[in-house]
């Protein structure tokens, strides 16, 4: 099997997952301790923890706290919910986990629109009174960077508060300096599934979501799991001390990519972007039979988390693409243990499936 689906999640580092197994160990060692405890046993636990936070902030501007999380999921209601603003502003390419959230908060929420491009006008207009504003720093369907610098800097002014989602972003791209919340989510960035985190800027008050023994400085109650705090930190580490090998090779398998595929037209900006996303479309296909007669490669058609639904891509229909040319793309995620000989096999195969249908 071939795996190009690296926004819907990315491969365990073998490095991420031998730094989880001490603290997956059973009685015979302190690996399963609660790192709440204040024993021998559970000290060490603690300790470990709070070497994973380091880690992990070591992705993220200076003068802010990281508040561990199931998830990005969590830590985006948290923000949103949990802000206690009740005007919102969001982009109209935002993941769900944002745009439901911020409807359950605000009905009336200011939507952003997007270019053609997918990208947010940086200056374009926030409402008067809006107290959050949320775009996130790399769109999860078509790779699109936004210009979240300034639309924060924008926000700041008006008094607003400024959310990144920096899911497909964090530990590949520089953090999105001026936010004063930014989501992150382990299994993004070659780390376990189950645990993610919310950077807030010193001084940003926040309430809990999770009530009980107030865990997390208070704002997340539960008992953290050290196994996977270590995975997630051991990945945040391998991104720092990857990343300019890992931005490399990127490179190298996106000029690969585009000549690979150059019959088909790019979804998104061609210059504002992250290069391991590949957003294509082509006139007439049929996605739904392609994923099947494509069975070798591991591919999508848009979010991990609206497939099967049968809708419309939102962010494909927000660049202003009809509902028949939005079933017609396929997303290609690749990373850091990608090939270059997986790029060209699995181009052979969509290519000879498409031809199979009569459309290339």
């Amino acid at each position: 099997m071939i795996y190009l689906d690296y926004q819907a999640t990315t491969p365990l580092a073998p490095e991420a997952r031998e730094a989880m197994m001490p603290w997956l160990a059973g009685p015979e060692t302190a690996g399963f301790a609660n790192p709440h405890s204040p024993h021998r046993y559970g000290r060490a636990a603690a300790a470990a923890v709070e070497v994973a936070r380091a880690r992990v902030a070591a992705l993220l501007p200076p003068g802010g706290r990281v508040v561990f999380t199931s998830g990005a999921t969590e830590a985006l209601n948290l923000a949103i919910i949990g802000s206690g603003r009740k005007r919102l502003a969001v982009s109209a390419i935002e993941h769900a986990a944002v745009l439901d959230t911020a409807r359950f908060v605000d009905p009336d929420v200011t939507v952003l629109p997007v270019s053609g491009e997918g990208l947010v006008d940086a200056d374009g207009a926030i409402p008067e009174g809006t107290g959050l504003v949320a775009v996130m720093q790399v769109n999860n369907e078509i790779g699109t960077v936004q210009p979240v610098e300034t639309i924060a800097a924008q926000a700041r002014a008006m008094g607003a508060l400024f959310l990144c989602d920096a899911v497909q972003g964090a530990g590949k791209l520089a953090a999105p300096e001026g936010a004063d919340l930014i989501a992150l989510s382990s299994h993004k960035l070659y780390g376990p599934k189950g645990i993610g985190a919310l950077w807030v800027r010193d001084g940003v008050k926040l309430a809990p979501l999770i009530h009980g023994g107030g865990q997390e400085g208070g704002l997340r109650s539960g008992t953290l799991s050290p196994a996977l705090c270590a995975g997630f930190g051991a990945a945040a580490a391998l991104c720092t001390s990857l990343g300019t090998s890992d931005a490399e090779h990127v490179e190298k398998l996106w000029t690969l990519a585009r000549s690979l595929f150059e019959d088909w037209t790019l979804n998104g900006s061609e210059t504002e972007r992250w290069h391991g996303n590949l957003n294509v479309r082509l006139p007439g296909l049929n996605v739904g039979r392609l994923l099947s007669e494509c069975r070798n490669v591991a591919f999508s058609a848009g979010s991990a988390c609206a497939s099967g639904s049968g809708r419309p891509s939102h962010v494909l229909r927000a660049l202003g693409l009809s509902d028949r040319d939005s079933k017609t793309a396929i997303r290609l995620g690749f990373g850091r243990y990608t090939g270059e000989e997986d790029l060209v096999q699995a181009a052979a195969a969509i290519h000879a499936a498409a031809k199979v249908q009569g459309v290339l």
